[in-house]
């Protein structure tokens, strides 16, 4: 599948000490109805929860830090789910000796301070469905 876009606009911000980051870009893409975007974040959170797919189980383990890190890249994506816009993100999170841990964006990251940008796309959305191979809601 290939599919072509436009970069309409990008919307530019902060997101406040104390927030998830998920729940956060989810209300930015519902309050501007973004149906295809791009996502990038960069920040530190004071605590963080990523998420490991097993491929073979088709379920997610969490990756608790109980800890503060710094977000070294956050980078996702913006489509529709169930006809309402959904947020897919994942994060790359440092430790204080340098140490990286990635993966899926899970509920739980609390934001010291971040800043993301959001490229709202122009053309046909992509809608995320079951796939049965995989078991991930997948364009």
């Amino acid at each position: 599948m290939v599919a072509k876009y436009d970069v309409r606009e990008v919307i530019l911000g902060r997101i406040p000490k104390g927030n998830d980051v998920l729940e956060y870009l989810q209300n930015v893409a519902e309050k501007h109805n973004i149906q295809m975007g791009i996502i990038s974040l960069v920040g530190t959170v004071e605590e963080g929860v990523l998420g490991f797919y097993h491929q073979d189980k088709q379920e997610y383990d969490s990756l608790y830090f109980d800890r503060h890190m710094e977000i070294v890249q956050g980078t996702g994506n913006i489509s529709l789910k169930d006809g309402k816009p959904f947020v897919h993100l994942h994060m790359s999170l440092g430790d204080d000796e340098g140490k990286v841990f990635g993966g899926h964006v899970l509920p739980g990251n609390r934001i010291f301070a971040a800043e993301y940008a959001v490229y709202i796309l122009d053309g046909e959305p992509l809608e995320r469905k079951i796939d049965l191979d995989t078991g991930l809601a997948l364009w």
